[in-house]
């Protein structure tokens, strides 16, 4: 074995040597809390965000699909980053590095060293010997004494075909030797010292087998393990019989062998069963030969029946209780770095914590799930980064619920009304963002008119105005104009009225296709986001206005605000426009004001409805189907009602028809794209607002 390196190699060697280096700390106590952090001090620095900042990650997802759960499995899975470009680790990074830190272990390490290391030191002591047994016939012959030099000779031959005929395996050899009689006092020191390193290192792989690190074991110290087995093989038979065991008492007495501090009997046996199996997996990892050897060595110097016996129910116990254990797995090692018993022992530990995490990691559906994660054994596993990562990957839902953005029911997150305010304002940042200041113009117009929307001004009466009289500045004129004194005299020269902002109403019916070819073209989420921006901007802006919402694919259907992060596209074929406008013109005939309907397409009218009342599908587009569909624009126009189209990605076909529609409608036709479909859709419903409010009339 290699000596440790110097600080300036430890600087420079690979992160897989530094790991070892802290396997090979593994003595020391750890502590058993799960998920403990210290607090902050002003001092660290790492990734920022809030609540609002995590939302604002989770719109487009929540745009597409509108689950909660299922936008944040994602950005747990991706990770992102945080308002200063920092980047935080997903689950994908983490699982890479877990990976890969597995194949660094297995290409580095050689699990046969175990049985080689010992085997070649045996092989010392029997040459230390032969040399003594040479040395010792030499001396009988300088000394002179026939008779002492005949012995000599008659020992040497008996000695060496006694260490002819060791065993070629672990344990025959080593029982050979202990049942021989050295002639050399070096080679018996020397099996001495092996033999009770031997000792010393499977009492310390029983230990940690049984009870974690707690430092040195001796083999006299294997006694009060074995006290703990068998009387937690007696809880788990008292279990098993419908009976309480007492946990607490157990815990009490057996305790130092538990620096997790298990809080549960079932939680004290999956920390046992994960122990033991990676033990399991070390023995699985050898060649039946190396299985053997090691099997039979530890029988011949730990020759305790009953402590094999413990050892042996409890391993059935937990095989039982923990079936999904993976038992049966192992490791193929493929490196020249041998190890003893105590290192390897360790190796397999950090792997079987590389494969528990990567498996707790994989099958983690919620935030909620990586709290079960110990965040120190994340450190020493991958590093502070990803420790920190994970942390903050498991606090999501509860910053969400907290900031009102959520809610558990039933042990699933669902959006709150705050929440779907949330994602439109954020649709409409991230479309705004796009567009030059003042580009769009503003609601406000200079001039005022009769209306209910004060306006917080005054000014002097003129004759034709509305009387809105303003009492406290009108008083204010006289007491000027006559000096204080009561009573006040007014004259028409003294009133005041309140100014008023020209109010208008403006209807709209958006029209969202829904059909298949939306999300195969990468159409829908820019549409579906335009949609929460709308929506958004005139909740907000111009909360008179009217908004209803329509989604059309084989067949068209209205749907409510609250219902849009979870509309999605339909998995039918067809372009039902005819049935859309049906049910646009149905819902502005309900509504004031002046009327439009704003449709997002990429497709030409492949569907309407049959006089059957079905939907009927046909492409390319049926006479049908066109002669059904311009009806409604027909109808619209006659009820004063714009048709404004916003087509995606047209073809040829659908310039044509489309045309056809605005030649009969009067309305307009904007050919756009995924990228600025929010720019047209949001300018032009300004500007139509713009020029209604400066003329009452679109």
């Amino acid at each position: 074995m290699c000596g440790p390196p110097t600080e300036v190699e430890a600087e420079h060697q690979p992160k897989i040597e530094r790991a070892t280096m802290v396997i090979r700390k593994r003595n020391k106590k750890r502590e058993g809390t799960r998920f403990r952090y210290s607090a902050w001090d002003g001092t660290q620095v790492g990734f920022e965000y809030d609540a609002q900042d995590l939302f604002k990650e989770l719109t487009d997802d929540l745009l597409y699909h509108g689950d909660l759960n299922a936008a944040m499995r994602r950005l747990m899975q991706q990770g992102f980053e945080d308002r200063d470009g920092n980047r935080m680790q997903g689950l994908r990074d983490m699982l890479d590095q877990l990976r890969e830190r597995r194949e660094e272990m297995l290409d580095q390490f050689d699990l046969g060293g175990i049985y080689d290391e010992i085997n070649e030191t045996l092989d010392d002591v029997v040459s230390e010997e032969r040399d003594g047994i040479e040395d010792h016939v030499a001396d009988a012959a300088d000394s002179g004494d026939q008779r002492a030099s005949d012995i000599a000779e008659a020992s040497s031959t008996d000695k060496n075909l006694q260490l002819d005929m060791l065993p070629p395996d672990l344990a025959g050899k080593v029982r050979g030797l202990q049942n021989y009689e050295f002639v050399s006092p070096e080679a018996r020191q020397q099996f001495e010292e092996l033999i009770e390193r031997l000792k010393k290192e499977i009492a310390q792989s029983q230990f940690d087998q049984m009870a974690g690190a707690m430092g040195e074991m001796q083999p006299e110290d294997l006694s009060p393990m074995k006290d703990m087995m068998a009387e937690l093989n007696q809880m788990i038979e008292q279990r098993n019989n419908g009976e309480e065991p007492d946990f607490e008492g157990f815990m009490d007495r057996h305790g130092d062998f538990f620096p997790e501090n298990p809080e549960s009997l079932d939680e004290l046996l999956e920390i046992m069963a994960e122990r033991m199996a990676a033990m399991q997996a070390m023995m699985n990892s050898m060649t039946p030969e190396q299985r053997q050897q090691l099997q039979e060595l530890s029988a011949e110097l730990m020759d305790d029946m009953d402590l094999q016996w413990q050892t042996q129910q409890l391993a059935q116990h937990l095989q039982d209780a923990f079936p999904d254990m993976n038992w049966d797995s192992s490791y193929e090692f493929g490196g020249n770095e041998q190890l003893n018993m105590p290192e390897a022992t360790d190796v397999m530990q950090q792997l079987g914590d590389l494969d528990a995490l990567q498996q707790m990691l994989q099958n983690a559906s919620n935030p909620s799930a990586l709290a079960e994660v110990d965040p120190q054994r994340v450190e020493e596993l991958l590093g502070n980064e990803s420790a920190e990562a994970l942390q903050r990957l498991s606090e999501m839902a509860r910053m969400l619920e907290e900031n009102g953005l959520a809610e558990n029911k039933e042990g699933r997150l669902e959006l709150t009304p705050r929440a779907l305010r949330a994602i439109g304002q954020n649709a409409l940042g991230d479309l705004f963002d796009k567009l030059m200041d003042d580009k769009v113009g503003s609601h406000r117009i200079n001039r005022t008119g009769i209306g209910h929307e004060r306006a917080y001004e005054t000014k002097p009466y003129e004759f034709g105005d509305n009387f809105n009289l303003n009492i406290e500045q009108t008083v204010r004129n006289a007491i000027s104009r006559t000096g204080p004194g009561t009573p006040v005299r007014l004259t028409p020269d003294d009133f005041e009225i309140e100014r008023t902002e020209m109010t208008t109403r403006a209807s709209t019916v958006l029209m969202l296709d829904l059909s298949l070819s939306m999300p195969m073209r990468d159409n829908f989420l820019p549409a579906k986001k335009v949609t929460m921006a709308l929506h958004s901007l005139i909740s907000s802006q111009y909360p008179r206005d009217y908004l209803g919402l329509v989604g059309f694919a084989e067949s068209a259907f209205e749907f409510k605000p609250q219902q849009l992060p979870e509309v999605s596209w339909d998995y039918a074929y067809g372009t039902n426009m005819q049935h859309g406008f049906m049910i646009a013109r149905r819902l502005l005939a309900r509504q004031s004001g002046t009327k439009q309907i704003i449709m997002i397409t990429d497709g030409e009218p492949t569907a309407h409805i049959g006089p059957n009342g079905q939907p009927y599908f046909n492409y390319p587009p049926s006479p049908e189907t066109i002669e059904g569909t311009l009806k409604e624009v027909a109808r619209a126009t006659k009820e004063d009602i714009r048709i404004n189209i916003f087509m995606l990605d047209p073809n040829n076909y659908l310039r044509q028809f489309v045309e056809k529609m605005t030649h009969m409608n009067g309305g307009r036709a904007f050919f756009t794209s995924p990228d600025n479909l929010g720019d047209y859709v949001l300018v032009d419903f300004l500007e139509h607002r713009k020029r209604l409010s400066s003329t009452g009339r679109f």
